[in-house]
C-alpha cells in the first residue's frame, strides 16, 4: 500500500474536525459588500481626513465673517490735577455692511468739567451728545473689497472641501468594492482547487484498493500522486492569494474603533446566480450631461473658476480710484453745559475723500495673473469634461463585453462539466484512461476559474461605472457627514 504524506493526513483530519465543528457551532454571518462599504465610509482614514479638512474650511469661513461683526469701542479720561478738571467718556458701535461698501456707526459721548481750547471737542451738553453716521464707497471698494473677497473666497473654499469629501468617498468606496470582490473571488477559487484536490485524494484510496486486487498497475498510484502534488500546489497558491486579498480588504473593513479587520474565509458569501450577475452589466445608462453634473471633481473645478473670477474682480477693483462719501448727524442732549450754546445744536456733516494710484503696477500684475489662471482653469475643465465623457462611454463598452464574456464562461463551465462527467463514466467502465480523465477534470476546474474571473471583471466594471456616474446609493455613500 502506498503511504500518504503526513501533510495529507493532517489536512484530512483538520477537514473532519472543521466539519464536526460546523455541526456544533453556528457559522458566522457572511461578510457582505454593504458591510464593507459602511465600514470604509465611516472609518477609512482618507475619508476622515477630508471631513476634518472640511471642518477647517468651515472654521475659515466663520472667521472671514468676523470682518462684518458689530464692533463696540469706548474710551475716556479724567484729569486728576491741574488747572483743568475735565472728564470725558465716549462709546461707539460700528457695523460694516456687505452692500455698496458701506458701514454705519452710532456713538454717544458725555463730558463734565472744563477742557483747554485744544481739547474743546470733548465738550457736550449736560445729557451728552448722540451721533449716527454712514460711510459709502462710491468707486473703489463699492462692489468688492479685501474683506468681502476673503469672505466669499472662504465660502467657496468650504464648498470645494464639501465636494472633496464626496470625491474622496467615491474613490474609496470604488476601491473598497474592488477589494471586496477580489477577496470573494480568491476564496471561491480556493474552493475550486480544494475540490479538485479532494477528488484526487479520494481517487487515491480507490486506486490503492484496485492495485491490491491487481485491477490497476502500480504506476497509476504514482501518476495520481503526481496529480495530488500538482493540485496541492494550486491550493497553496490560492491560499496565498486569499490571504493577500484579505489583507487588501482590511484596509477598508474596520471595526467600530476604526481598526483594520482580517476577514475570515468562513465569512465568504454564497455564490450569486448567473442571471443576477448578468443584470449587473445592464445598469441604467446615464447621459453624459447627467454624469458631468454629478462628478465632484468638475464641481471643484467650477468652484475654482468662480474663485478666480472673484480674484479678478478684486484686482479690477484695486485699479479704481477711491471716492468715499461720509454723512453724520450729531445731536446734543440735555441742557447747555460748560461747552456753551455751540454744543446745543443738531449738526449734519457731509464729507468725502478721494485718492487715485498713479502707476498701479501691482494691481495690473495681479489682474493679468488672475486672468491667465482663469483661462487655464477653463481649459482644464473642458479637457476633464471630455475625459469623463470618454470614460463613461468606455465603461459602457466594458460592461457590454463583460456580459458577453460572462455568458461564454458559463457555457464553457456547462460544456466542460458534461465532458468531465462523461469521461468519468467511460473511465469507470474501462473505456477511458486515467490521463484523459485528469485532463477533463482540470479543464472543468479551469472553466470554473474563468467563470469566477468573468464575474469579478463584471463586478469591477459595474463598480467603476457606478463611480464614474457617482451612483451614491450603490456606492453606499450617505448624504450626512
Amino acid at each position: 500500500m502506498t503511504r500518504w504524506p503526513a501533510a495529507f493526513g493532517v489536512a484530512l483530519l483538520t477537514a473532519s474536525l472543521f466539519a464536526w465543528a460546523e455541526d456544533e457551532v453556528a457559522a458566522p454571518a457572511p461578510l457582505s459588500a454593504e458591510d464593507v462599504l459602511a465600514s470604509s465610509e465611516r472609518h477609512f482614514p482618507r475619508v476622515l481626513q477630508s471631513i476634518a479638512a472640511r471642518r477647517a474650511a468651515a472654521g475659515d469661513a466663520l472667521a472671514a465673517e468676523g470682518a462684518f461683526d458689530l464692533v463696540f469701542g469706548a474710551d475716556g479720561f479724567s484729569r486728576l490735577s491741574g488747572f483743568y478738571d475735565g472728564t470725558a467718556i465716549e462709546g461707539t458701535a460700528r457695523q460694516r455692511l456687505r452692500s455698496v461698501g458701506a458701514s454705519v456707526y452710532a456713538g454717544y459721548k458725555i463730558s463734565d468739567g472744563t477742557f483747554p481750547i485744544y481739547e474743546d471737542i470733548h465738550f457736550t451738553n449736560s445729557g451728552g451728545a448722540f451721533k449716527v453716521g454712514v460711510l459709502f464707497a462710491l468707486m473703489r471698494d463699492r462692489e468688492i473689497d479685501k474683506e468681502r473677497f476673503t469672505e466669499t473666497d472662504a465660502r467657496l473654499e468650504l464648498r470645494q472641501s464639501e465636494f472633496d469629501v464626496v470625491l474622496t468617498k467615491v474613490g474609496v468606496q470604488e476601491r473598497a468594492l474592488v477589494a471586496y470582490w477580489r477577496w470573494v473571488t480568491a476564496g471561491r477559487q480556493l474552493r475550486v482547487y480544494e475540490n479538485l484536490l479532494r477528488i484526487a485524494i479520494e481517487r487515491q484510496n480507490g486506486l490503492e484498493e484496485q492495485v491490491r486486487r491487481g485491477a490497476r498497475a502500480q504506476i497509476f498510484l504514482t501518476e495520481n500522486l503526481q496529480n495530488i502534488t500538482r493540485r496541492q500546489t494550486l491550493v497553496t497558491s490560492a491560499e496565498r492569494d486569499l490571504r493577500i486579498a484579505a489583507n487588501a480588504l482590511s484596509l477598508y473593513y474596520r471595526d467600530a474603533e476604526g481598526q483594520s479587520l482580517i476577514a475570515d474565509a468562513d465569512r465568504l458569501p454564497p455564490g450569486a446566480p448567473i442571471n443576477e450577475i448578468y443584470a449587473l452589466a445592464e445598469p441604467p445608462e446615464v447621459t453624459t450631461s447627467e454624469a458631468l453634473a454629478r462628478r465632484p471633481e468638475l464641481a471643484i473645478l467650477r468652484t475654482t473658476i468662480e474663485r478666480e473670477r472673484n480674484r479678478i474682480a478684486l484686482a479690477e477693483n484695486n485699479l479704481k480710484p477711491r471716492l468715499d462719501l461720509a454723512m453724520e448727524v450729531q445731536e446734543g442732549l440735555g441742557s447747555i453745559a460748560e461747552g456753551g450754546p455751540s454744543r446745543d445744536s443738531t449738526d449734519t456733516i457731509i464729507g468725502f475723500t478721494f485718492s487715485v494710484p498713479l502707476q498701479r503696477r501691482e494691481a495690473r500684475g495681479k489682474l493679468d495673473r488672475s486672468r491667465a489662471s482663469l483661462a487655464a482653469r477653463e481649459y482644464e475643465q473642458r479637457m476633464r469634461e471630455e475625459q469623463i465623457a470618454l470614460e463613461v462611454r468606455n465603461l459602457l463598452v466594458d460592461l457590454t463585453v463583460s456580459r458577453e464574456l460572462l455568458l461564454l464562461a458559463a457555457q464553457e463551465v456547462q460544456q466542460s462539466e458534461i465532458m468531465r462527467a462523461s469521461e468519468l463514466r467511460r473511465f469507470q467502465s474501462g473505456a477511458s484512461d486515467f490521463f484523459l480523465l485528469n485532463i477533463r477534470e482540470e479543464i472543468a476546474a479551469d472553466a470554473r476559474i474563468k467563470l469566477l474571473n468573468a464575474e469579478l471583471a463584471t463586478r469591477i466594471a459595474r463598480a467603476n461605472y457606478d463611480a464614474a456616474t457617482v451612483d451614491m446609493a450603490r456606492l453606499g455613500i450617505r448624504s450626512e457627514n
